[in-house]
C-alpha cells in the first residue's frame, strides 16, 4: 500500500540517531550548522546532473547547497556544515532517489588530505563495523585494477576497454574520455572494492576538476577526491577553487558541453561568482550522501529502505 512508509519504523529511528550523531560530531569540532535555501535562480551546469525546475517560476531546486554555503564562507562564517534535502531530476534507482539528504561541510585551512582524514574519522565513528582504510590516486587506481595509465591514454583506448568489459558497444558511438572513465570506475573498478573497505580516490584528472583547484604539483590532475564504502560512492570533495574567473570559465564550458549534447543551458550563479571575486578563504569541502551512508550502516540494499517515502510514494 503506497500510503505506508518505504522504510520500517526501526530504520527511521536509526536515521534519526544518525542525524543526531552527525550533529554531535560537528558540534564537538566547532563547526557551525547553517541553513541555506533549497531554491535558486541559478542551476547546476554540470552536464551529468539535471536540476529540477520549479513550475511557474524561473527558479530551480538545488542539487547541492555548495554554492550558497560558499557565499557564506566568503562572508566570513568560518567552518560550517549543512544537512538537508537536495534534488536531482531523473535519478531513480537502487542507489538514487530524486530527493535525497546531503551532508556538506567546509574546513578553513584544510588540505584535501586533511579533509579525507576527517571523512574517514566520521564514517568509522558512526559505524560499529571494522573498516579497512585504503587510498589511491586516480592514476594509481586505474594502474592497479586495469593496468593502464589513465593520464596518458585517450578516449579511443578507454572505449575499447569498455567494450572488453561489456559496458559499451562501438555502434553506440564514441564516448568522451571522462564519461568513459566514469563508467569504467563505477562498473569495472569500484565493483572490486571489498565491502569492509573505505577507499579514498584523489587527484582526479584536471578535466574532472569541477569546483576544485588544479594540483600545483601535477597540473594534469585536480585537488578532488571521492570516498567509497565497498563499491558505493559516499562522498565527493575538493580543495576549493577560489579564482572567480577560472570558475566562471568552467561553468561556461559546462554549458557549451550541454549545448553540444542538446541539453538545456543552465543559468549560472553570478552571486557565487561575485562572492569569489570579493575574496574566498583557503578551504576544503565535501558532500556526503546521508541515505547511502545509512544503507551501508544498516546493510540495506536499496535506498528506498532508508527513506520515509521514496519517489514512488510521494
Amino acid at each position: 500500500m503506497s500510503w505506508q512508509p518505504s522504510a520500517d519504523i526501526s530504520t527511521l529511528l536509526e536515521r534519526a540517531r544518525l542525524l543526531q550523531n552527525i550533529r554531535a560530531f560537528f558540534i564537538q569540532r566547532n563547526a557551525l550548522e547553517v541553513t541555506t535555501p533549497i531554491i535558486s535562480s541559478a542551476a547546476n551546469t554540470d552536464v551529468h546532473i539535471d536540476s529540477i525546475a520549479v513550475a511557474g517560476s524561473a527558479h530551480y531546486l538545488l542539487t547541492s547547497p555548495e554554492l550558497p554555503i560558499k557565499r557564506l564562507l566568503a562572508a566570513g562564517v568560518g567552518d560550517c556544515y549543512q544537512v538537508g534535502p537536495v534534488f536531482r531530476d531523473g535519478e531513480v534507482g537502487r542507489n538514487h532517489n530524486p530527493e535525497f539528504t546531503m551532508l556538506e561541510w567546509y574546513r578553513l585551512g584544510f588540505s584535501m588530505f586533511d579533509l579525507i582524514d576527517e571523512v574517514e574519522v566520521l564514517i568509522k565513528g558512526l559505524s560499529d563495523k571494522s573498516l579497512k582504510i585504503v587510498r589511491y590516486s586516480y592514476q594509481e587506481l586505474f594502474q592497479e585494477y586495469l593496468g593502464f595509465d589513465v593520464l596518458e591514454k585517450g578516449a579511443k583506448y578507454i572505449n575499447q576497454l569498455l567494450e572488453q568489459y561489456g559496458l559499451w558497444q562501438a555502434e553506440q558511438g564514441l564516448l568522451d574520455k571522462d564519461t568513459a572513465l566514469d563508467l569504467l570506475l563505477s562498473q569495472a573498478v569500484a565493483m572490486q572494492f571489498p565491502e569492509d573497505q573505505l577507499t579514498s580516490v584523489y587527484h582526479y584528472p584536471a578535466s574532472q576538476a569541477s569546483l576544485a583547484m588544479i594540483n600545483a604539483g601535477d597540473p594534469r590532475t585536480a585537488e578532488r577526491f571521492e570516498v567509497y564504502w565497498g563499491a558505493l560512492e559516499l562522498a565527493n570533495g575538493f580543495h576549493e577553487l577560489a579564482n572567480a574567473g577560472e570558475q566562471l570559465q568552467r561553468f561556461e564550458q559546462d554549458n557549451q558541453q550541454r549545448l553540444n549534447e542538446s541539453k538545456r543551458v543552465m543559468p549560472i550563479d553570478n552571486n557565487f561568482i561575485d562572492a569569489l571575486q570579493q575574496g574566498f578563504p583557503d578551504c576544503s569541502g565535501v558532500a556526503l550522501g546521508v541515505d547511502r551512508l545509512l544503507m551501508k550502516l544498516l546493510d540495506k540494499k536499496h535506498i528506498k529502505d532508508v527513506l520515509s517515502f521514496d519517489w514512488e510514494r510521494v
